[in-house]
């Protein structure tokens, strides 16, 4: 018999895998809040980089997702992510 009183445990959220790029650069879909990359390794580590706004991409970025996309890069395996449709778009800079 099951007992009740114990927590389900789920598994953590992951970004959605959006699509692949021609050098094998993955892009994925940003969660509500995300602010660290959820990218695990080959032994299954987690990337845990920062993610940070990048304005420098390239043509094929430019032509999938616009000239003035919302993107962001995780700083140590450089995995793109999309913002959240969740949450709002942000600015250059930041407003409180």
């Amino acid at each position: 018999m099951a007992d009740s009183t114990q927590p389900r445990l789920e598994p953590a959220p992951s970004a959605e895998l959006v699509d692949t790029l021609s050098d094998g650069t993955k892009v994925k879909r940003r969660l509500l809040r995300m602010r660290a990359c959820n990218e695990k390794d080959a032994k299954g580590k987690l990337c845990a980089g920062h993610l940070k706004r990048w304005y420098f991409f390239g043509d094929e970025v430019k032509r999938k997702y616009g000239q003035e996309a919302e993107i962001y890069r995780c700083e140590h395996c450089k995995t793109l992510y999309l913002p959240n449709p969740q949450e709002p778009p942000r600015s250059g800079t930041l407003s409180y």
